[in-house]
């Protein structure tokens, strides 16, 4: 098994993915199960996951995500249930707290993919009352990020870190 800061330095955006399939247990068991153990303000946990490994749902989520490059085997659509996210949280729980959670549980998921030897990358450009309209998403169920899930046809090299970034006690200090 991959130890965490080797998957976190080594993961990459893979926007091409080679032929070949991503079976549905390793979509649930190993992918999903490590967005259900992220972090959660307040433990709400108001996400839910839709798989989307259907060839024509995923041509027709590409059509409204201009983000979404390639063909990848799967797409994980991670959505807030925004009743519940105000019902835990208040205001903040929909406008911040919910978007932390999906930040959150979609990086267990890419490193979760990463670890098992596909390929991911998150998608923000996407259209999202039509995904609601093409996964019949009820009103409260509301789209917040496109993770596609594929074998990488190539890793890209790691681009360059910053390191003049931390500071200790108060911003500025040496």
């Amino acid at each position: 098994m991959m130890d965490v800061r080797t998957a976190i330095k080594n993961r990459r955006s893979i926007r091409s993915f080679a032929p070949g399939e991503v079976s549905e247990a390793d979509l649930r068991d190993i992918i999903l199960e490590a967005g259900i153990w992220a972090p959660s303000a307040g433990n709400a946990q108001t996400w839910r996951f839709v798989i989307v490994t259907d060839s024509n749902v995923l041509n027709k989520i590409k059509l409204v995500s201009p983000g979404l490059l390639g063909n990848p085997q799967a797409l994980i659509v991670i959505c807030q249930d925004l009743s519940r996210a105000l019902e835990k949280g208040g205001e903040l729980g929909v406008t911040t707290l919910s978007l932390m959670d999906t930040a959150m549980a979609a990086q267990n998921i890419m490193l979760a993919a990463h670890a098992s030897g596909l390929g991911s990358c998150p998608v923000a450009s996407f259209h999202a009352e039509a995904i609601q309209k093409l996964l019949n998403l009820p009103a409260h169920i509301r789209p917040q990020l496109l993770v596609t899930i594929g074998i990488p046809k190539m890793i890209p090299p790691a681009p360059q870190r910053k390191t003049d970034v931390i500071w200790v006690n108060n911003y500025g200090s040496e």
